[in-house]
């Protein structure tokens, strides 16, 4: 049975490669990433189908009045799997938006979902436009329509569709979106609980901004901790003084750069940008370099260190890290070759093709696969959700009676402190420290650090306990399409 698998997923990579001229399409190669790893499965019979179609996706085409005339707009809602519900995806706004890409950014949700825990199933959603051309009256009115199209399907519902940001998306699209819920649901003491991702005086939850930014330093924190693995990619050491190029200074590709150079000590020595990249050698400051950008729109003329039209080729530059944070395909067949970074970590969704994930493998490059990397978005969603649905902020009941407990340990080192006189003390600043209870950002850090650990420790099993798992991406799929199939079984499927 795994043979004939395995020979189905050489014929189904060997038929897409013939019938076109260029790489299969996202969903394509993530069909295939997902057959590699069935191939090694023992599934149930129809169950492996049924985990990999796609439930539904709605297009809804609809009109907003603007600057005199009714535009018509295309928008998108893919259901990929309701093995948990509700399902959770975000919501990108683009003009390359299409079905194709939806559906397979929604498979990637379940599985995603399925590997770091989070009781979803896989969704997303997105709207063909391009928000610079609008401004944010205008905006408002083209996403109240859209959502307004969602909710009234039950595409939008805190119990069945929680959607979230994604690019071309923000806390303010996500706010808009929660009003209109509320509004056409005036009775649901649930309705912040609608989408995630909200500003946090509307419901949303501290570090959410941050979070897929924040575990993607997690993951590499985590990769770090086992020498074995570090080993594979050639690597030594910690992430100190690693360098690291980034593609894509956006939300993600910001916030990871920024933590990994400020605590860990990294060092970010390119950022790649849609109009060029930034070079140096000793190192990139990387706020810097994003207040240019948001001002600027680009990397060009920014003077602190070396700017070259030609971005692309940054990627195949020598250096320890690389994180793809942007788009998908940005490595793919036609440069996977001279791909030099011996461990890549996906921030984005899909920036390698399956064609390069294949010849990256073999060149014994390590890739830490998206539906890990970017999880810490999901991750703190889930938290958001959870506290929505509790009406109450995390550390809220218990803070002051940690402090209080704390101050009873306190209090009796200042007692042993008084006692023994110069032969011990408290180091400095200790009692202000130990004494602070932990606040919902802390707890929000501790549960996605703890989240990015415990998926990774499971990834890294199948990895290291199977001879016929050579790459973390089919680790990953292995852990994830088990619990999904875990779920339908227990469903009586």
């Amino acid at each position: 049975m795994k043979y004939v698998r395995f020979v189905r997923t050489l014929f189904l990579f060997w038929r897409t490669m013939m019938s076109a001229p260029n790489e299969p399409s996202f969903r394509e190669s993530v069909d295939m990433m997902f057959n590699r790893a069935v191939a090694l499965m023992d599934l149930a019979p129809g169950l492996e189908e049924k985990i990999r179609v796609v439930n539904a996706t709605y297009t809804v085409r609809f009109g907003v009045r603007l600057r005199g005339e009714i535009k018509t707009f295309t928008g998108y809602r893919s259901v990929h799997s309701e093995h948990m519900e509700p399902v959770k995806g975000g919501i990108r706004y683009a003009l390359g938006v299409n079905q194709d890409e939806v559906e397979a950014l929604g498979a990637l949700m379940t599985y995603k979902c399925a590997l770091v825990e989070a009781p979803f199933g896989g969704s997303k959603g997105g709207l063909r436009i391009d928000p610079r051309e609008y401004n944010a009256q205008e905006m408002e009115l083209i996403t109240r329509r859209f959502a307004y199209e969602l909710i009234k399907r039950d595409l939008i519902n805190p119990s069945q569709n929680v959607p979230a940001p994604d690019m071309g998306t923000g806390e303010k699209e996500m706010a808009w979106i929660a009003d209109q819920y509320a509004r056409m649901n005036t009775t649901d003491i649930n309705a912040r609980a609608c989408v995630t991702g909200k500003p946090t005086h509307a419901g949303g939850i501290a570090g959410r901004v941050e979070a897929t930014g924040r575990g993607v330093q997690y993951a590499l924190r985590e990769f770090f901790r086992h020498p074995e693995d570090i080993a594979k990619a050639g690597l030594d050491g910690t992430l100190e003084g690693k360098k690291i190029i980034v593609q894509g200074l956006g939300n993600v590709g910001y916030h990871a750069a920024k933590f990994l150079r400020d605590e860990d000590n990294a060092k970010i020595v390119g950022i790649i940008e849609r109009d060029g990249c930034l070079f140096d050698a000793d190192g990139l400051d990387v706020e810097a370099a994003q207040k240019w950008l948001a001002n600027h729109g680009g990397l060009a003329g920014y003077m602190d260190t070396h700017f070259d039209k030609d971005g692309a080729k940054l990627l195949e530059a020598d250096c320890d890290i690389l994180i793809p944070a942007a788009l998908e395909a940005v490595i793919n067949m036609t440069n996977a070759d001279r791909i030099k970074a011996p461990l890549i970590i996906e921030a984005a969704n899909g920036p390698i093709t399956a064609g390069a994930d294949e010849v990256l493998c073999d060149k014994g490059i390590v890739i830490i696969p998206d539906m890990y990397a970017n999880a810490g978005g999901v991750t703190v969603s889930y938290f958001e959700w959870v506290k929505n649905l509790g009406h109450i902020r995390f550390g809220r009941m218990q803070r002051r009676h940690e402090e209080s407990r704390h101050q009873l340990v306190v209090d009796e080192l200042e007692r042993l402190d008084r006692y023994l006189g110069d032969a011990w003390s408290m180091s400095p600043d200790f009692k202000r420290k130990y004494l602070r209870g932990a606040d919902e950002l802390e707890l929000v850090r501790s549960g996605l650090d703890d989240t990015m650990r415990v998926a990774y420790q499971s990834m890294r099993e199948v990895w290291h306990s199977r001879d016929d798992v050579e790459d973390l991406r089919t680790a990953a799929f292995i852990v994830a399409i088990g619990r999904v199939a875990r779920s339908y079984t227990a469903k009586g499927l």
